[in-house]
């Protein structure tokens, strides 16, 4: 294989494996919300462990329930907000080189997060919560699987730029 064909194939088997990774994150979170929406009960709390229950909750909202009562117009508002930050996410991974494994792997986290929430959204009219944490009375907003990833992803994306986009920025200088 050529240089040039190698160059050529390499975006397209780096998108694919971002992508795979991505589908798994969605057919995990909307498993387990269906999961979720046929055994729990909402808003009745099921203990699994001290500070850990499985709470079945529909947010309208964004994060910690931002703009839940705003009366459905904020549904089409985070749905746009969603396609736009997938699409950027997806031009993003697909010129995202195999090497940068820390950097394909958050953004495929959050993508994977964005669509599960997405299709939610989209489909329900809010995203379904079940995972809730808490000590004593004081609780956590409850949360699903795509938030996790999202936040996994992010923390992975900030802990790159802080740590590994200026070695990258460096050995490719130096190669230069």
């Amino acid at each position: 294989m050529t240089q040039s064909t190698e160059q050529q194939t390499q975006p397209v088997r780096s998108c694919l494996i971002w992508g795979v990774l991505s589908l798994l994150v969605v057919v995990l979170d909307l498993g387990s919300k269906y999961l979720a929406v046929t055994n729990l009960k909402y808003a009745d709390p099921n203990p699994v462990l001290p500070m850990f229950d499985l709470t079945l909750l529909f947010n309208t909202g964004a994060a910690f329930s931002f703009l839940s009562e705003a009366g459905g117009w904020q549904r089409w508002f985070f749905v746009a907000i969603a396609v736009v930050v997938s699409v950027v996410l997806v031009i993003w991974l697909k010129r995202t080189p195999r090497i940068y494994w820390w950097l394909g792997l958050a953004l495929s986290l959050v993508l994977g997060g964005a669509l599960g929430n997405l299709y939610d959204r989209a489909v329900q009219g809010y995203v379904i919560d079940f995972i809730s944490l808490h000590y004593q009375n004081y609780y956590f907003p409850a949360f699903n699987i795509a938030d996790t990833a999202i936040t996994i992803g992010a923390i992975i994306l900030i802990l790159d730029m802080l740590f590994l986009e200026g070695k990258r920025k460096s050995s490719e200088e130096s190669s230069q």
